[in-house]
C-alpha cells in the first residue's frame, strides 16, 4: 500500500506527465493551425469568450489573430473564418474541401448524420440531389409555390382580421402561414390554424431554437461527451425532436398506405416511389431514416427561419416610420391596395426590396453559420488545416462587414441602393450561407418574406404599444439563432 508521502509524490508526478503531453499537444498544433489564444485544459478558452455575447467576443479575437484563427470551446478545436474574404475564399474558392457538415450534437441527438443537412460524403451528396430535383419539381422557383405562398398570405391576412384590431402576438399566425408554404411541398396538404396538434408542433419548432440558442445548448455542444449524462435543457430538445419526428412518421404511414406510384403527391411519395425502385440495392441510401430526417429537415427549416425573420422585420419597420412610409408609397405605386403582390412586383420595387435585404442582413438570423469540416487535408493560405478540422464560417461577420457595408452597425436600406435609387447587390449578403453547402430553400425563402411583408404593410396599420423609438429590437436570444422578443401588436385594418 502507498504511505501518504508516496501517494502525493505519484499523484504529482502522474499530473506532472498528463500537463506535459497536454501542453506539448496543444504546441505541436499550434505550430501549424492558425493562431490562437493559448487553450487551459478542460475549459479551452471559454474564459476568454463571454457566451451571451459570443459575436463580439469573436470580433476582438480577430482583431487580435487576424480573420482566421484557432479557438477550443471546451473541448472542441475549431476554427474560424472572420470577414467575408476568409468566409468566400474558403466557402466559394476552396468550395470543395470546406464542404463538409461540422457536428451539430444538440440537432443530432436525433437526426445523427441523416438527411441532406447532417449528412457527409455520397450520403449528403444523394440527399441534398434528390431535395433540390424534388422541390424543384414541386413548384420551387416557379409560378405554382408563388400561388402557395400567396394562397397562405392570404389565409394570414384573413387571419389577422379576426384579430378586430386588438392587441395580440403574431407568432403563432405568422409561423403556421408559413409552415404551411413548405408543408404544401412535404405532405402534400395544408393545416388549419385552430388544427391543435399542429400548433403544438410549431411550438416545438421554436422550442429548439430556442433550446440550442440557450446557455444550455452552446455547453451541450462543447462538452457533448459529458453533458448527455447530466440533466439539463438538451434533454427536453430530444424529447422535442423526437416528438417531431413521431409526427412526420405518422405522416409516411398515411402515404404509404394510400401512395399511387404513378402520381406523386408530395415530397414524400417521391422518395417512396424512389426506396420502392432501389429496394434490391444494398447501398442505396433510399432507407426509411433518411426519408424521416429529410422531411423533418425541411419542415423545421421552411418553417423557423423565414417566420423568425417576418417578426423581426416587423419591428423593424415599426422602428423607422420613415422607412415604413416609403415601402407604403412603393406598394401604392406598383401594386395598390386590391390585388396581392406577386414576386413579378419587387422588379420595379427597389426601396422595398432593399429593406427586405437589410432586414436579413440586420437580423442576422444564424450568426455562427452552421458548422462546416474540411474533407481532406487542406492548405488555406499559409496554414494546414487537417482532414476533419471543424470550421466556423462566421456569418454574423460578412453580414456586418465594414469593408462592404458602409455602416453595418445601422439598419440602412441604403446598404442595398445605388445612387439612383435602384437596387444593387452585395456580394457579402449571405444570410443563408455560400458555396456547396447552402440553404436549400433560398429562393422560396426569398419570395416569402417578400410576398409576406408586402401584403401585411399593404393590408393593416400596425401599431406597437409604445414609441416607435422605443421598440426593443435587441434578440431575446444570441446563440445558434438570434430569437427576437415576444411583442404584441395591433392589425388595424386600412
Amino acid at each position: 500500500m502507498f504511505l501518504a508521502g508516496e501517494l502525493t509524490v505519484y499523484l504529482y508526478a502522474v499530473t506532472s506527465v498528463l500537463l506535459f503531453l497536454y501542453f506539448w499537444r496543444i504546441y505541436d498544433e499550434r505550430s501549424r493551425l492558425p493562431p490562437g489564444p493559448f487553450p487551459l485544459p478542460l475549459i479551452g478558452n471559454l474564459h476568454q469568450i463571454n457566451t451571451g455575447d459570443m459575436v463580439n467576443s469573436l470580433k476582438a479575437l480577430s482583431r487580435k489573430y487576424g480573420p482566421v484563427f484557432t479557438l477550443h470551446l471546451g473541448m472542441r478545436r475549431v476554427v474560424m473564418l472572420w470577414g467575408y474574404d476568409a468566409v468566400k475564399e474558403a466557402l466559394v474558392d476552396q468550395g470543395e474541401e470546406f464542404s463538409g457538415r461540422g457536428p451539430v450534437p444538440i440537432y443530432q441527438l436525433v437526426m445523427k448524420d441523416y438527411g441532406p443537412t447532417f449528412s457527409n460524403g455520397e450520403r449528403w451528396k444523394e440527399m441534398r440531389r434528390f431535395a433540390l430535383m424534388t422541390l424543384r419539381n414541386f413548384g420551387m422557383g416557379k409560378r405554382s409555390i408563388e400561388e402557395r405562398v400567396q394562397e397562405e398570405a392570404y389565409h394570414l391576412i384573413d387571419a389577422l382580421k379576426k384579430t378586430k384590431g386588438l392587441p395580440f402576438d403574431p407568432a403563432i399566425q405568422i409561423s403556421n402561414s408559413v409552415s404551411n408554404v413548405i408543408c404544401s411541398v412535404i405532405f402534400g396538404k395544408r393545416f388549419e390554424y385552430h388544427d391543435k396538434e399542429f400548433v403544438e408542433l410549431l411550438h416545438r419548432i421554436h422550442d429548439t431554437t430556442v433550446i440550442s440558442s440557450s446557455l444550455g445548448g452552446q455547453l451541450y455542444t462543447m462538452y457533448t461527451g459529458i453533458m448527455k449524462y447530466l440533466p439539463g435543457s438538451h434533454r427536453t430538445m430530444y424529447k422535442v425532436i423526437t416528438d417531431l419526428e413521431t409526427f412526420v412518421k405518422k405522416r409516411v404511414k398515411i402515404n404509404q398506405e394510400t401512395i399511387d406510384p404513378n402520381s406523386p403527391r408530395d415530397f414524400i411519395d417521391c422518395f417512396l416511389i424512389k426506396m420502392g425502385k432501389d429496394k434490391g440495392n444494398p447501398s442505396t441510401e433510399y432507407c426509411m431514416k433518411n426519408l424521416v430526417i429529410s422531411v423533418l429537415t425541411l419542415f423545421m427549416a421552411g418553417t423557423e427561419t423565414v417566420s423568425t425573420t417576418i417578426k423581426h422585420s416587423l419591428l423593424l419597420i415599426k422602428k423607422h416610420p420613415e422607412i415604413e412610409a416609403r415601402i407604403l408609397a412603393e406598394i401604392d405605386s406598383v401594386i395598390g391596395r386590391d390585388r396581392l403582390p406577386t414576386i413579378v412586383d419587387r422588379r420595379r420595387m427597389p426601396y422595398t426590396d432593399a429593406v427586405i435585404h437589410e432586414i436579413q442582413r440586420f437580423s442576422d438570423i444564424v450568426p455562427f453559420g452552421v458548422p462546416h469540416i474540411v474533407i481532406r487535408d487542406t492548405k488555406f493560405r499559409r496554414f494546414m488545416l487537417p482532414k476533419g478540422t471543424e470550421i466556423y464560417p462566421i456569418l454574423s461577420s460578412v453580414l456586418s462587414d465594414s469593408a462592404k457595408f458602409e455602416d453595418p452597425e445601422n439598419f440602412d436600406p441604403g446598404h442595398f441602393l445605388d445612387e439612383n435609387g435602384c437596387f444593387k447587390n452585395n456580394d457579402a449578403f449571405m444570410p443563408f450561407s455560400t458555396g456547396k453547402r447552402i440553404c436549400l430553400g433560398e429562393g422560396l425563402a426569398q419570395m416569402e418574406l417578400f410576398i409576406y411583408i408586402t401584403t401585411i404593410l399593404q393590408k393593416f396599420k400596425l401599431q406597437f404599444p409604445c414609441d416607435p423609438k422605443d421598440i426593443d429590437i435587441k434578440p431575446r436570444l444570441s446563440g445558434f439563432f438570434n430569437v427576437p422578443i415576444s411583442y404584441e401588436l395591433q392589425a388595424i385594418p386600412h
